[in-house]
């Protein structure tokens, strides 16, 4: 039986039902299992390559996702592990020029360092040919510019060129969008924003339904360390039953905030996928399930911006995004490549006359 998304997020990979326990059973935190004296473990008996706690999480979003997931300690080890696990010296891989900054930072330093060559490529376009190009990775919508670009079109070209093709999934989460449904070899992606939601974990995953990918990136993760606690795995596993809830808030709020930036004439360059007339809307609305809760615009000024967070009640100036909390910041003093005024919103699940009236009364003040 098919069930809805709402079903999927709360259901996702609990045991079966068993009087006297409970639905979510809790962490389990040991480092070292008994063994059995003479057959030894019945998985691997330690902790680091496995635990009962993050292989529940793990089930879960692979249900969600549509293949096999391995958890990370963050996002960022990740998307380090995936590049490291299959690339090598002389290879070259192709990375969003408007993604996230860090990755690029890792691979014109780390990945350089290791023979390894870099291709920028804008996430609208236009693509080069990928002949040479080990691996294509696409993040999509843009973080933070919120570009996006056409999974499977762009699947089928490096297919063709003989390249992987992983998709950053962290800003659509897998109820907004399924990349390995439409021809993405693997998905990567941060587990601190949207999915897990409450700004009180940091996460990382990929999921793939290549087994031979899968088993490279367990023992690159087994061999390297790079695992969630338990009580981390615990709590993501614990939020996923409201993502579905969580989310439908946040585009509506995003759709709000879009609206009320878009007929202000002190607010440029405004962005979201969702607006009619946003140069990724079509694109967005064929491909993704749901639009998130992510707007980004221009106030013209660092000042600016820092007068409409001051007065605002209800957006915190934070970095990340797709927490239960509205927050903002100014993505510059980050290292973005954008201007000194542009700005990365990111809805919460407030009221959303409440956080229409805070902004518009914000955007006066500053």
């Amino acid at each position: 039986m098919t069930y809805g998304d709402g079903t999927r997020a709360v259901h996702a990979g609990l045991p079966a039902p068993e009087p006297g326990q409970p639905f979510l059973p809790g962490p389990v935190f040991a480092a070292p299992y008994h063994l059995d004296p003479e057959t030894g473990p019945a998985r691997d008996g330690y902790g680091r390559p496995d635990n009962p706690t993050r292989r529940a999480l793990e089930a879960a979003i692979g249900e969600l996702e549509g293949g096999a997931a391995l958890a990370f300690a963050s996002g960022q080890a990740a998307i380090t592990g995936l590049l490291l696990a299959t690339v090598r010296a002389g290879d070259t891989v192709a990375l969003p020029s408007d993604g996230y900054f860090t990755v690029r930072a890792f691979a014109e330093g780390t990945l350089r360092d290791l023979g390894v060559r870099t291709l920028l490529v804008p996430t609208a376009g236009p693509y080069p040919a990928f002949d040479g190009v080990r691996l294509v990775l696409l993040e999509t919508p843009a973080n933070p510019g919120l570009d996006v670009c056409d999974i499977r079109a762009v699947a089928a070209a490096a297919h063709a060129a003989g390249a992987l093709v992983a998709v950053d999934n962290t800003t659509a989460t897998p109820l907004g969008q399924r990349p390995l449904d439409l021809a993405a070899d693997v998905v990567v992606a941060s587990g601190t924003k949207a999915l897990t939601g409450h700004s009180d974990v940091l996460l990382g995953y990929v999921a793939t339904a290549d087994e031979d990918l899968l088993a490279r990136m367990t023992t690159w993760r087994s061999q390297t360390g790079g695992i969630p606690g338990a009580f981390d795995a615990w709590l993501a596993h614990r939020s996923l039953a409201t993502l579905d809830l969580r989310l439908a808030r946040q585009s509506a709020n995003a759709d709000a905030v879009a609206r009320l930036l878009a007929d202000r004439t002190d607010v440029t360059g405004l962005r979201w996928p969702g607006l009619p007339g946003d140069p990724s809307y079509a694109l967005a609305r064929a491909q993704m399930r749901r639009i998130p809760g992510v707007v980004s615009f221009d106030l013209g000024s660092a000042a600016r911006v820092a007068r409409l967070l001051t007065a605002s009640r209800l957006v915190f100036a934070a970095t990340s995004f797709g927490g239960v909390h509205t927050s903002a910041d100014r993505r510059a003093q980050w290292g973005d490549d954008t201007t000194p005024g542009f700005v990365r919103l990111s809805c919460g699940i407030e009221d959303t006359a409440d956080l229409i009236a805070d902004l518009t009364a914000a955007l006066d003040a500053g």
